[in-house]
């Protein structure tokens, strides 16, 4: 019940959601199956991260993207960095779908485990908390990107993107003991670990190699 709040008045992860979803059954099955592509994040696959993703074309300009990463580390140089994330994109093209340049709209969200990353603290660009959380978000962002064909049915994707993400969960000393009195619950009564914060972060970015799942040539 307490969290009920927070999920009522994100209204721009739900308009999103719909918007993507109304996309791919009003465009089944004559555009999404004559042009999908089946993607597989080069950078993370090196360090033992899958993230797979789908792209289907809706329009000359336009496609929808939907992403699954997963991490199963549990420890990774000595920090907890295990999660799992579900992302639908919006993506519109300059040029042609799946060609040259693109700005895209996403909606997400995620499960975590991990020592949360923080930018620009203690004189660093990249860091991460001493201590770690369990729990799960949503978020919603924009991106840009750049597609090039490599052949009749190979492509080369390359993106980044920056949401604004609200996380709910319990936050834990390295020794695994819970935090009860978490940042902001100091004064409370009584203890109280469950915790929520809204951070803006790049959530995604690489280079993607992605197949045709159609042969072109043996369609009529």
């Amino acid at each position: 019940m307490r969290i009920y709040p927070f999920f009522a008045n994100f209204a721009p992860m739900k308009t999103i959601l719909k918007i993507i979803v109304l996309a791919v059954v009003a465009c089944w099955p004559s555009q999404l199956s004559a042009q999908a592509y089946l993607k597989l994040n080069a950078p993370y696959a090196l360090v033992g991260i899958v993230n797979v993703q789908t792209e289907f074309v809706i329009s000359k300009h336009s496609s929808i993207a939907m992403d699954a990463y997963y991490s199963p580390w549990r420890s990774f140089k000595g920090k907890h960095l295990n999660y799992g994330i579900a992302m639908g994109e919006y993506r519109y093209f300059f040029k042609t779908a799946t060609n040259g340049f693109y700005l895209s709209a996403n909606a997400g969200m995620t499960i975590f485990d991990m020592h949360r990353p923080q930018f620009f603290v203690n004189g660093r660009i990249f860091s991460r908390q001493n201590q770690y959380g369990k729990g799960f978000g949503v978020m919603t962002g924009v991106g840009v990107g750049w597609e090039h064909h490599i052949g009749e049915r190979w492509l080369v994707d390359v993106f980044v993107a920056f949401d604004k993400i609200w996380s709910w969960y319990n936050r834990y000393e390295n020794d695994g003991t819970i935090i009860m009195h978490p940042q902001g619950h100091e004064h409370y009564e009584k203890p109280d670990p469950f915790n929520g914060s809204v951070e803006e972060m790049p959530v995604k970015g690489g280079i993607s190699f992605g197949y045709r799942i159609f042969d072109p040539n043996k369609r009529k």
